[in-house]
């Protein structure tokens, strides 16, 4: 007699997940946390730890924001200090297209570029037979610069007196006191933030009449 082995029968049929179920899980998932919490968890430590930096480093002045200690501003006021040239486009210092000129440094373009600007701050100030530094005749990689070098502000010292009717020594001082040391004591160079020290010197007094 033969015996013959069945398979019990099941009282309901297994059932599949679809294979799309997980990834779309998944996909709710990560975007929840990764679209969601971790950027309201960084902004909110951003906004409690770093709130200036955090809105963009913004520059104050009675009241009203005035600029940011990031990017540069253009002043072509003789009785103001000079920014370092930008060469971002469609206007200068434009932090949604941040980058230099490319040109390289026999280009003519780059050439004319120098000699106009070397013309424009002697014009500006005859008397002075400085040499020109080199930052307030070229652009920056960033074109974003809001600093210039000590000895370009020192430059400007003697123009920016004349112009405004005020001592030497007192625009000196003013430098002075705007003047950036290197950070941490030995990184990079001493540097002057145009927009502060434009608003210093306008807090110290009125434009005079151009002589």
């Amino acid at each position: 007699m033969t015996t013959t082995l069945s398979t019990p029968a099941t009282s309901a049929a297994t059932t599949e997940v679809p294979l799309w179920r997980p990834a779309l899980t998944l996909f709710v998932v990560l975007s929840l946390v990764t679209g969601l919490a971790y950027p309201l968890v960084v902004t909110g430590v951003a906004q409690s730890v770093f709130p200036n930096e955090a809105n963009g480093s913004l520059i104050v002045h009675e009241g009203k924001t005035v600029g940011s200690a990031l990017i540069g501003q253009t002043f072509a006021d003789p009785g103001h200090f000079w920014s370092r040239p930008s060469a971002t486009g469609p206007m200068p210092y434009n932090a949604g297209n941040s980058g230099g000129s490319n040109l390289s440094p026999t280009a003519p373009a780059l050439v004319d570029a120098v000699k106009a600007r070397v013309e424009a701050l002697r014009a500006a100030d005859p008397g002075n037979t400085k040499p020109v530094p080199v930052d307030l005749v070229t652009t920056s990689a960033s074109g974003l610069d809001p600093h210039i070098s000590r000895a370009a502000a020192d430059y400007q010292v003697a123009r920016v007196a004349r112009v405004r009717g005020l001592p030497v020594e007192k625009v000196k001082a003013l430098v002075e006191l705007q003047t950036e040391g290197r950070w941490l004591g030995f990184v990079g160079e001493p540097r002057v933030h145009v927009l502060k020290l434009n608003l210093a010197l306008d807090a110290l007094a009125a434009p005079a009449a151009v002589r």
